[in-house]
């Protein structure tokens, strides 16, 4: 265990799970309108509707995406019909896990909206909880990624494509407080673990949220990441692919117009797993 309170989580969900812990009505009416606040958001309409503005959700994603999301938006790929049953699920599992928190005794500070000023720009968003004078961050994940991606804060910060550290950081400078880490819900089985963001430098993060803001300011567009060899067994197959941080991005075939996403190639299984390939072998360098 990671965090101090996360024995006194486990104790009163256990006690919860052989009928030995009840819920007040107090933290239930709690849980009830953090959840219909979502339903309203998520339900609310007119989403991708706003102009593009840097918030504390984006501001730690790359550059690039950025660009695309401020000047060619129509480009993203669409949504899929499971997205805001998705975005709800999050919603869900972290008005429970306050609740849960609530009635497990651990004091909290309570989500509160902050603004970041870098370079003449206002920065704003909204945190999840703060505790011991540390901001965190509430995340639920999937199963895999709950394993691999959130498994430390470097291997979250090694693959961190959604701007999860650069987030943490903006808010702990915002509301002036030290950077605590991220709460991980187990979407498919109800796990949950503290991941502490005990690698994580404020004043690095801080100085590339500054880079991302003049970047965006300046309209500038240049790829962060560059396609990567495939190998197959160890050995170069001669193609090439998608960097794995631009593997979730919106924008990937739109930045990447020979982009193919193809059964592996080399590969001689029955149902070979989907490769994301920018230039195959033999075919001339992608732009």
């Amino acid at each position: 265990m990671k965090h101090p309170s996360e024995l006194a989580i486990h104790q009163y969900l256990e006690n919860a799970a052989n009928g030995k812990a009840t819920i007040s009505e107090a933290t239930i009416e709690r849980v009830a309108k953090d959840v219909a606040d979502a339903v309203r958001r998520q339900f609310g309409g007119g989403r991708g509707s706003d102009a593009f503005k840097l918030r504390m959700s984006n501001i730690g994603r790359p550059s690039c995406q950025l660009w695309f999301e401020k000047n060619k938006p129509e480009a993203s790929l669409p949504k899929p019909n499971t997205f805001v049953m998705n975005m709800m699920l999050g919603d869900i599992v972290e008005a429970v896990f306050k609740g849960v928190l609530v009635e497990a005794g651990i004091p909290f500070g309570e989500a509160q909206h902050v603004t970041l000023k870098v370079n003449d720009t206002e920065i704003n968003g909204t945190y999840d909880l703060t505790m011991n004078d540390a901001v965190d961050d509430v995340k639920s994940a999937s199963d895999w990624s709950y394993r691999n991606k959130f498994e430390s804060y470097e291997t979250l910060a090694d693959g961190d494509s959604f701007g999860y550290v650069g987030q943490l950081a903006g808010y702990a400078k915002a509301a002036g407080k030290r950077a605590g880490g991220w709460w991980v819900i187990n979407k498919a089985n109800g796990s949950f673990k503290y991941v502490p963001a005990d690698g994580l430098d404020v004043d690095t993060e801080l100085n590339k949220i500054a880079d991302t803001v003049q970047t965006v300011q300046d309209n500038t567009f240049e790829r962060c990441f560059a396609p990567e060899p495939e190998t197959f067994r160890g050995k170069a197959t001669g193609n090439m692919v998608l960097n794995k941080m631009c593997s979730f991005c919106d924008y990937r075939f739109a930045c990447w117009p020979t982009l193919q996403e193809l059964p592996q190639q080399v590969s001689q299984a029955r149902d070979p797993k989907t490769v994301a390939y920018v230039k195959l072998k033999g075919e001339d360098d992608a732009g």
